[in-house]
């Protein structure tokens, strides 16, 4: 057996689709749990908010095509035909926005985000149309070649890996990535049995079951049953504080346990840290904070710019080297590169991007034009000057440095 097929074993193997061909897993070991999925796992508030705000940050940065240029530099190429295609119109039904928030989702929930290519006549990507993910199921041929294989309408059809735009999450080398649903069928079971147990307390106005002591009374089937039925029509949040009259020599006596007393609280905040580790996300940015922990000031700022460089920043990386190499021909891969615009992230922060923007005008790093021209603002004459600060000029050098005269814009007068 080779490396890569014993990777595609593993993975079916943690996956359970060797005998589940629907996307339900079953937790491994242990007393049976709820059997989940991604729509079931999508019921748990935190993998909700988790899943949720990683797509509305991908699908909210704009994705563009940069060329290399001399010197280490590169140009923005609006002109280029993929650059349409990755900051404009994806498809002719989604905006960018959509479409890379449904992947960046597919990613999250089946560990891989699909599309399919519509080529030209030229061989170039047209559209990226949106494949279910939950029907995908890719092999290889007696070639080598990856082969697609889904459910569109009913019908099955497959494609050529040349006509399928592949993201992968976390992969150990396999043909598709590993889904967190799966690999985390275990804690994610014992989240969803929490919430489905604190749900049914509350659907039950907090009523404890327990015993009914029928005294040296023998109760009959069909009594057992009328009892029972009493008892459903006293129970849930519409009955609370109703009494209940009990036959002679009936005595109700109560499972002793309470809330507190099974810490169901505190279990389901620690399912919400669990939770927010197989989906990559730190429970703060999803309004969850620890003990101690305050929801504002700049601890919270830190944590977010840890999780914009060791979580986002990993994720970028990925879906622009994916868009590199099945997007573009080999003789364009070299000079062109799709990357998203990280600096989006920094916007809100004012003073931030303030004192980064002074840093750069002041060592000669960026020119004012550059810097006005992020913040869509128009250029300006003599704007494309790159300029340093001099008050560190050495003691024998003081008011020999003249400030150099800014060329007049067509119509200005000249001053002497």
């Amino acid at each position: 057996m080779g490396f890569f097929d014993w990777i595609n074993g593993y993975r079916a193997k943690l996956s359970g689709r060797d005998g589940d061909d629907q996307g339900r897993y079953w937790a491994h070991g242990g007393l049976p749990l709820p059997r989940i999925n991604q729509a079931g796992v999508l019921g748990l508030a935190a993998a909700w908010a988790c899943v949720r705000l990683k797509s509305r940050v991908v699908g909210s940065l704009p994705m563009t095509l940069y060329s290399k240029q001399p010197g280490n530099g590169r140009q923005e190429e609006s002109s280029h035909w993929l650059y349409d295609l990755l900051h404009d119109s994806p498809n002719a039904e989604q905006t960018p926005y959509e479409f890379w928030a449904g992947m960046v989702g597919c990613i999250d929930l089946w560990g891989n985000g699909y599309a399919e290519k519509s080529l030209g006549a030229l061989g170039r990507t047209t559209a990226l149309t949106p494949i279910a993910p939950d029907t995908m199921r890719v092999r290889r041929n007696a070639g080598g070649a990856r082969i697609y294989a889904f459910s569109d309408r009913g019908k099955r059809e497959e494609l050529p890996e040349e006509k399928v735009f592949h993201l992968r999450g976390l992969t150990l080398g396999g043909d598709v990535g590993l889904s967190a649903v799966a690999a985390g069928c275990q804690s994610l079971s014992g989240a969803l049995s929490a919430e489905r147990t604190a749900a049914n307390l509350v659907g039950h106005g907090l009523q404890i079951s327990g015993f009914m002591e029928t005294g040296a009374n023998r109760l009959s089937p069909e009594q057992r049953h009328d009892l029972v039925n009493i008892f459903d029509a006293f129970t849930g949040t519409d009955q609370a504080g109703k009494i209940m009259p009990l036959e002679k020599d009936f005595k109700f006596q109560p499972l002793r346990m309470n809330p507190q007393e099974a810490q169901l609280l505190e279990t389901r905040g620690r399912n919400v840290e669990e939770v927010c580790r197989w989906f990559d996300t730190p429970p703060i940015l999803i309004g969850h904070a620890s003990a101690g922990q305050t929801m504002w000031g700049s601890g919270v700022e830190q944590i977010f710019l840890g999780w914009l460089t060791t979580g986002l920043n990993p994720l970028f990386v990925s879906i622009e080297q994916a868009a590199r190499k099945q997007l573009l021909p080999p003789e364009e891969r070299r000079k062109f590169k799709p990357e998203f615009n990280r600096e989006g992230l920094l916007a809100a922060d004012s003073a931030a991007r303030a004192a980064l923007y002074s840093a750069l005008g002041q060592n000669g790093v960026m020119t004012r034009n550059e810097m006005r021209a992020k913040e869509n603002l128009p250029s300006q004459p003599g704007g494309d000057v790159l300029t340093v600060q001099s008050n560190l000029v050495p003691l024998d050098q003081l008011g020999t440095i003249q400030p150099r005269k800014v060329q007049p814009a067509p119509g200005e007068p000249i001053e002497d």
